[in-house]
């Protein structure tokens, strides 16, 4: 194990703190900002494929709610310099420092914008082609009103793409009790009305529940789901 490794998994183990939202992140990531890719990267799974299945086109104006350290970009590298657009946005100013260093290093600083804003209240400048969250709502405490806004920015047509952890009433009572639990602690809140708030707002495209090994848990896996689809139109039934 190394030594980032250690520091990471203590600073999980401590927990988050008091204080407001805001604060609460910036204390709890900020010692492990830099080191935050490399201990999630086996597990926040899915996000290569959403970025994938999104089929992201060029001219497109898309936003990433809860962008953090901006490595989901690297998944659609390639489609980056043609978009028109990308609004990073986190609530988070240790991680977002790691998105700048990582947008200048790939001199994507025509293309991509970060805010350092809260995804309830930040609004686009006109609507949009793709909204992305990345295991995001799930620590976003007024989740719902976080995707109401989401939906609300994009166009006819657009789409929203989600890569979450989440339960469901179908999961054993193993599941549904200890990985709420578990979450809980570093504020990552794992909800079984997910499934039922998508299906209620969006008419899905796609939609995959798979499960991801947690590591240093001894093999156990933890649910996700990645879903992609686009508003319901007023009166549309499920």
């Amino acid at each position: 194990m190394s030594l980032a490794t250690l520091k990471t998994l203590v600073t999980m183990a401590r927990g988050r703190r008091g204080g407001d939202h805001q604060e609460s992140l910036e204390a709890f990531y900020a010692p492990q900002a830099e080191h935050y890719d490399s201990f999630r990267e086996r597990l926040l799974q899915g996000r290569a494929e959403l970025l994938a299945d999104l089929d992201l086109q060029p001219g497109e104006r898309v936003v990433e709610l809860g962008g953090g350290t901006g490595r989901n970009l690297e998944f659609a590298a390639e489609r980056i310099p043609s978009l028109g657009s990308v609004d990073l946005v986190d609530l988070c100013r240790p991680l977002l420092a790691i998105a700048e260093q990582r947008i200048a290093a790939r001199a994507w600083q025509e293309v991509v914008r970060t805010h350092h804003a809260d995804a309830c209240d930040w609004q686009p400048t006109q609507p949009v082609d793709v909204v992305y969250c990345s295991y995001s709502l799930s620590m976003i405490p007024d989740w719902q009103r976080a995707l109401d806004q989401a939906l609300s920015w994009l166009r006819p047509g657009g789409r929203l793409g989600i890569v979450d952890f989440y339960v469901d009433a179908a999961h054993p009572w193993f599941t549904r009790a200890f990985w709420p639990r578990w979450f809980r602690h570093d504020g990552v809140h794992l909800r079984s009305e997910y499934l039922g708030a998508l299906a209620e707002r969006l008419q899905l495209s796609s939609l995959v529940e798979s499960r991801a090994r947690v590591p240093w848990c001894c093999g156990l896996r933890v649910p996700y789901l990645r879903a992609i689809g686009h508003p319901r139109a007023q009166g549309e039934q499920q």
